[in-house]
């Protein structure tokens, strides 16, 4: 089966995926747990979901997403008292070994919930069940081995409620060949939405492979943005060789703390960066096209730079605010914009003072330093 291949063939791959994964949640758990201890009257669980769990083991025996989950939880405290977890996969044998897995796995009878193990295809009727539930705080995992049972209302049925996140593993081979054969038309409409699906097979008419995988994944994010989820952020997977794309995870949220969580950690898994600029891509061969992917990708600081002058000419803000501002459909973390400004400082070309009403210390910028920016044309080299 494709998804068994899967876990023979892209251990490497699958590895990066599941550590970012892992990361975000044991960080997004951190945030939902300390929120609930400050509100002991609102609800104090919390909850992982994977419709697409897989057979819990790849084949070299290394733990995959969902027992990685799990023995997060029983290691932690707050957790095993708090996680509910669903797995879900439509083959018997992936859920039998997953069941056998999570058996085996030490100190599992300890948490306080027992993982619910399903065996279900995925479709409209789960999308109702997630639509008419209010979710509490949940983490989202949709890991297809294709498209089927991928959608933007399976998606928005567990991101329309607060504190919950999204991760998503977009094959982007499979949505690509998929794009203009008839027999698989429906899924692809629910993965876009019929209307905006027709419009991108048009934009695809005659366009460069590069250009098609731009457009596609302009596409789906644009997409999950039309449900008003504001934090949409692609990671990219390249083959062994480095000559295509395989996958793209795409991580949703409403929330600017989970977007800016999950960009630290996407920054730290990418395999090359430009002055410091995350690239947003695993690529074993280390052979980065410096193209755009939602975002001018790999742009160093002086454009930065120079962006900045422009967006905030004339104003006057704190590091923070100017970070959360600029930084969303960006590939830029926080350490490049203090990075950016001390330099636009050191070049007389913004001023900059602390609470006290002093200057930044030397090679720090902190989050509360007063920037402002001159208006255009005025002391920022522009004619």
């Amino acid at each position: 089966m494709a998804d068994n291949r899967f876990f023979e063939e892209a251990a490497e791959q699958s590895q990066v995926k599941t550590a970012i994964v892992e990361k975000y949640f044991t960080a997004w758990a951190k945030v939902i747990v300390n929120t609930q201890k400050k509100h002991p009257h609102h609800t104090q669980k919390l909850a992982y979901i994977d419709l697409f769990a897989g057979p819990g083991r790849y084949k070299d025996g290394t733990l995959s997403t969902p027992l990685k989950i799990l023995s997060r939880a029983v290691e932690d405290e707050d957790l095993r008292g708090r996680l509910v977890t669903i797995f879900n996969d439509k083959d018997p044998e992936n859920v039998s070994s997953l069941k056998a897995a999570i058996d085996e796995l030490p100190g599992i009878e300890r948490l306080a919930f027992a993982p619910k193990i399903m065996c279900e295809e995925v479709g409209e009727q789960i999308v109702k069940i997630f639509e008419g539930m209010r979710m509490i705080p949940t983490l989202f995992f949709v890991d297809p081995w294709g498209y089927k049972g991928l959608s933007l209302r399976l998606v928005n049925s567990v991101l329309k409620d607060r504190g919950c996140d999204a991760i998503f593993f977009f094959n982007y081979n499979r949505i690509n060949m998929g794009m203009n054969n008839e027999a698989v038309k429906y899924h692809m409409e629910a993965l876009f939405e019929a209307e905006r699906f027709e419009e991108l097979r048009r934009k695809l008419e005659g366009k460069s492979s590069r250009e098609r995988e731009l457009l596609v994944v302009e596409e789906i994010c644009a997409a999950i943005k039309s449900y008003g989820i504001g934090y949409v952020l692609p990671f990219r997977f390249k083959n062994s060789r480095g000559t295509r794309t395989s996958h793209h995870l795409i991580f949703a949220s409403k929330h600017f703390r989970g977007y800016e969580i999950m960009k630290d950690i996407m920054a730290r898994e990418s395999t090359s960066n430009d002055e410091g600029v995350p690239s947003f891509q695993y690529n074993p061969a280390d052979l980065l096209p410096r193209q755009a992917l939602l975002f001018k990708l790999s742009q160093p600081i002086k454009d930065l730079k120079a962006d900045l002058l422009v967006s905030f000419s004339g104003r006057t803000l704190r590091m923070k605010e100017i970070y959360e501002q600029h930084s969303v459909d960006t590939p830029y973390i926080k350490k490049n914009y203090k990075d950016a400004l001390k330099e636009l400082l050191d070049e007389g070309r913004i001023t900059a003072i602390s609470k006290k009403g002093n200057p930044p210390r030397k090679g720090t910028f902190a989050d509360d330093i007063l920037v402002t920016f001159p208006e255009r044309g005025v002391g920022n080299g522009e004619q």
